[in-house]
């Protein structure tokens, strides 16, 4: 049962807002550039990249909501070859191709994501997918993906103002 009182969203509903808007960041951050700007790395020997993150983001989307939640752990994980995690950044290249795909694949990841939740009622939150791991619940499902979406979000501040001086605010 909620204990949102008449009016005010639920605990679900606070943290989709919260997903919603950091989602939102990662457009803003992104936008307005091009294939060679998203692929532009960071500091060598770092690979990291804001079109890196995108599909990382993909990827960790995926991972909890598809692979987790769903139940789908046989599915591969988005843009990891062989079970390389650093070819989420390596294969980020300046290729429109591969900036499109990144983009489409983190959007349509995170509308698969939007539809299972939006059958999901508060009182899910606490559901036990595995009492042996400090990530237990619904609820550390999702702050765990804030959570991740935060950290990147600060690594794509400093990205975008090495690009064009801009955070993307």
């Amino acid at each position: 049962m909620s204990t949102a009182g008449a009016g005010t969203p639920g605990e679900l509903a606070t943290l989709r807002r919260w997903l919603a808007d950091l989602r939102a960041a990662v457009e803003r951050k992104t936008a307005d550039l091009d294939a060679e700007q998203l692929a532009r790395r960071s500091v060598p020997p770092s690979t990291l990249s804001l079109l890196g993150l995108v599909r990382h983001l993909a990827q960790m989307e995926h991972h909890w909501f598809h692979r987790v939640l769903q139940r789908h752990p046989e599915d591969d994980q988005l843009f990891v070859v062989d079970g390389d995690w650093e070819t989420q950044f390596d294969g980020a290249v300046a290729d429109p191709a591969v900036v499109q795909e990144a983009f489409a694949t983190w959007r349509d990841t995170a509308a698969r994501a939007d539809a299972w939740l939006d059958g999901l009622p508060d009182e899910a939150l606490d559901l036990v997918l595995d009492p042996d791991d400090r990530i237990a619940t619904i609820r550390d499902v999702l702050q765990q993906v804030l959570k991740e979406y935060a950290r990147h979000l600060g690594h794509a501040d400093l990205l975008r103002e090495a690009v064009d001086g801009r955070t993307g605010e």
